[in-house]
């Protein structure tokens, strides 16, 4: 018989059935509640901004977990690799995450820059982050997350999207969340020179759209100016008016792991 997981996503009242596989297992419903934004670093959020923020404001219980907190990034600060840049970049994420309206922000503190060294050692960063989200995965019913790509690449990046799957796939088909990629459709890439290297996937595969209306745009753009240590004025003032003209076009675009 075919099997059909029916996903309450509300972007925008947006109700979203998927076939996911073939099974025997009965047909299972999961109203979407508490979303999980699984992050890197300070300041990915804002790579779907507008899309948290209009999940928030439709009442949807956001949390944004970041693996490090960015430590050894001090972006145009000029602030020394560290504990005290970790922490200044933590309270640029507490300002983010109150403008898009999230419920919670927070820090697996694994160390920026080390998701990727000896991963499959026992005593790993990406093994202790792997325990984390372990523990933190089950009480949400959609995860988001980059693909993946890393976006551009970040060895970070991509462990965190790696690990979130691992956790997801081991979980029971009546259990496990609705995983979501983000992604930039092809032939959408801003056309600046800092995003030269990032990567683009094929629209046909972001099937999920995350609409937003012109308030969580405005919430996005006031996210981003809380990124004071990574991004000059310019850059912060302009960043969602480009993405929202280029890449978005009113809509954040994702696709399913599974």
């Amino acid at each position: 018989m075919m099997f059909r997981i029916v996903a309450m996503i509300a972007f925008s009242a947006l109700a979203l059935a998927q076939d996911q596989a073939q099974t025997q297992e009965p047909q299972a419903t999961r109203e979407v509640e508490r979303v999980l934004v699984v992050l890197a670093h300070p300041d990915d959020e804002l790579f779907m901004a507008p899309a948290l923020a209009s999940l928030a404001r439709l009442g949807k219980d956001v949390t944004l977990a970041y693996a490090t907190s960015g430590d050894a990034g001090p972006g145009v600060s000029g602030l020394a690799p560290g504990g005290a840049l970790g922490k200044r970049r933590m309270e640029e994420a507490q300002c983010a995450g109150k403008a898009l309206g999230a419920s919670s922000v927070i820090s697996f503190n694994h160390g920026d820059g080390r998701l990727g060294v000896n991963a499959h050692h026992p005593g790993s960063a990406a093994n202790a982050l792997r325990a984390d989200l372990a523990a933190t995965v089950p009480d949400y019913q959609l995860i988001l997350t980059w693909g993946p790509d890393g976006g551009y690449g970040h060895a970070d990046h991509r462990l965190v999207s790696a690990i979130t799957t691992q956790i997801a796939q081991s979980q029971s088909l009546a259990e496990r969340p609705m995983l979501l990629y983000v992604g930039i459709p092809t032939g959408r890439r801003p056309a600046v020179p800092q995003m030269e290297g990032w990567a683009e996937t094929d629209p046909m595969l972001l099937t999920i759209p995350g609409p937003y209306s012109s308030a969580d745009l405005k919430a996005a753009k006031a996210a981003a100016m809380c990124h004071v240590t990574q991004f000059d004025q310019a850059s912060r003032e302009g960043m969602m008016s480009l993405f929202d003209a280029t890449m978005w076009q009113g809509k954040v675009h994702f696709r399913p792991a599974f």
